[in-house]
């Protein structure tokens, strides 16, 4: 019997391959995610059509000002939402349709590849919100026991989405556009119900799997209808981090990607029919 494996904490896997799977996935984001991300920042802002009179400013400053926004993390738990309330063994996942659908909401006055990056740092910030929440009621005992491969997994996960949403973000305030700094507005509703209903590490993979879905969704959808080759270069290479964040969390879940089942079809591993 391996040591490692974790009985009644809802964890299906072994942490020894949790903690490798982690490893992978925060080298592989600093060495190829990373340096791919900020590079199509850049291209964005050498683009810009809009702003030029602010784009020398913002090329040589944006980096300087990305530690500031860690602690944008913090600040989204102040939006109202209060997830940590006695639940449901099990949680309820929204339809994916319905919320992608709902959560195309740009601010007035951004359209185009703008309004993309408004909805992407949205959800980005929702899923900081969601991981940073989960953190905390694992660490207040309201989510059972909770193995530590799991909470440093979702450590790294919402360090990823923070930066993501710093990337959008530095493209908004680069052509004079206001930062997003709140949750997606639609979605998050939906998100506190489903947080409400989660006792324990099931539940919150479950919350976690269906948050990594839509932004994957999402991504892969609007890539193909941007306009710009940077706008494109910089939302793929968002795009397959999420979709890392997926695998590892059907990980936990005790299933295989792409191996689940709806009305007796087989579910590709990254189905775009239910993007908008």
């Amino acid at each position: 019997m391996n040591k490692n494996k974790n009985k009644n904490t809802g964890f299906n896997g072994t942490e020894s391959e949790l903690v490798a799977m982690t490893r992978d996935l925060d080298e592989l984001h600093h060495d190829v995610g990373m340096p791919a991300m900020w590079e199509g920042v850049s291209s964005m802002i050498d683009n810009l059509r809009d702003a030029p009179a602010v784009r020398s400013t913002n090329r040589r400053t944006f980096l300087m000002g990305v530690g500031g926004a860690v602690a944008g993390s913090a600040a989204l738990l102040s939006v109202g939402l209060n997830p940590l309330h006695a639940g449901a063994a099990t949680i309820q996942k929204p339809s994916p349709k319905s919320v992608l659908r709902s959560a195309a909401f740009p601010p007035a006055g951004l359209k185009g590849d703008l309004a993309v990056a408004a909805v992407a740092a949205s959800l980005e910030n929702l899923a900081v919100y969601a991981y940073s929440a989960g953190l905390s009621a694992a660490t207040a005992g309201k989510l059972g026991t909770v193995p530590p491969a799991v909470a440093t997994f979702a450590t790294t996960a919402l360090a990823q989405h923070t930066q993501h949403a710093q990337a959008w973000n530095a493209v908004l305030a680069a052509n004079g556009k206001a930062k997003v700094t709140e949750v997606n507005p639609t979605l998050a509703p939906t998100v506190n119900a489903d947080f409400a209903k989660v006792t324990n590490v099931t539940g919150l993979a479950n919350l976690a799997l269906t948050l990594e879905t839509i932004a994957a969704e999402t991504y892969q959808a609007e890539t193909a209808m941007l306009s710009s080759a940077a706008a494109i270069g910089l939302s793929s290479s968002i795009q397959p981090v999420e979709m890392q964040h997926i695998a590892i969390l059907y990980y936990v879940l005790g299933e295989y990607p792409g191996a689940q089942t709806t009305g007796g079809a087989t579910l590709a591993f990254s189905p775009i029919n239910q993007a908008v």
